[in-house]
């Protein structure tokens, strides 16, 4: 058993988000151009999910070319793109009701449901860091960015699909830094960096729990103060759902189907058995 009492559960919520998070940006294209400004190619900057620690180690590898000694699969060229979840934090101000319960029907068993409690609402930091050899290619690959964050852009992400949740999340840009590594003689090659931050409203959601689906109640009807004493008890009035076999509501307790096969989302009529204790007659 794990926290709480509840089984094991994993709704892989933060592979989700990161997942999202690389989407955003996994179709970047930049034009190459020659002396004169014409475009000569058409280059898909590639993103990979690494930190700038990572990133700055991979750059610092012998000159960057495919055919460097020891380069490891993978190696970075440029220009490229990197991203990492750096932090998670717990964000009150959209906290909803801990006892609100989203509740859904159990397709694997008509006499239960489905629910499962409100969200937890988190904020996961991402970042962004684009790599270039020069100026003009990094400029490029912010300008196919900046313009969508005002400051923030939202999509939309299937989040427990078992439960039909789906919601809207918005990715705010907080910052954008710049950082040129050029350093050393002229034979150097000059490494250019951009970083953005981003702020992910994300929600966690805890286990789903299946529970039997009350369908039948009960209400009797006493005389005198003492309801211990069964003989008290004058009458009492059953409801049960009624549906016909052709999905049909009925009142009719002689036509309905048995109770354990009708849904909470058919649409059933009701069923009232009057049973009157002082003569022992039943009428429906």
């Amino acid at each position: 058993m794990s926290l709480y009492g509840h089984s094991p559960f994993y709704f892989s919520m933060l592979r989700k988000y990161v997942v999202l998070f690389g989407m955003i940006f996994n179709d970047i294209r930049i034009t190459e151009d020659d002396a004169d400004g014409n475009e000569i190619s058409l280059i898909r900057v590639p993103i990979s999910y690494s930190g700038r620690d990572k990133n700055l180690l991979r750059v610092d590898m012998k000159d960057g070319s495919p055919e460097a000694e020891g380069a490891p699969p993978g190696f970075l060229m440029f220009p490229a793109m990197g991203f990492a979840l750096t932090g998670i934090t717990y964000d009150g101000n959209r906290n909803k009701s801990t006892v609100g319960r989203v509740v859904r029907k159990n397709d694997d068993d008509l006499n239960k449901l489905k629910s499962q409690y409100n969200a937890a609402p988190y904020n996961l930091t991402f970042s962004l860091h684009i790599m270039s050899k020069n100026v003009e290619d990094g400029n490029k690959i912010v300008e196919q960015i900046l313009p969508f964050f005002r400051p923030h852009f939202t999509t939309t992400l299937n989040l427990i699909p078992e439960m039909g949740i789906v919601k809207d999340i918005p990715v705010n840009l907080d910052s954008v830094d710049f950082d040129d590594r050029f350093r050393g003689d002229l034979r150097e090659r000059r490494n250019l960096f951009w970083t953005l931050t981003f702020t992910m409203s994300a929600y966690f959601y805890g286990p789903i729990v299946s529970k039997p689906i009350i369908k039948i109640s009960n209400t009797n009807f006493y005389v005198g103060t003492n309801t211990d004493i069964v003989d008290t008890v004058v009458t009492t009035i059953s409801v049960t759902p009624g549906l016909d076999a052709n999905g049909n509501p009925t009142t009719n307790a002689d036509a309905t189907i048995a109770r354990a096969n009708i849904a909470v989302d058919d649409t059933f009529g009701y069923i009232e058995t009057w049973t009157d204790n002082t003569d022992a007659n039943t009428s429906s």
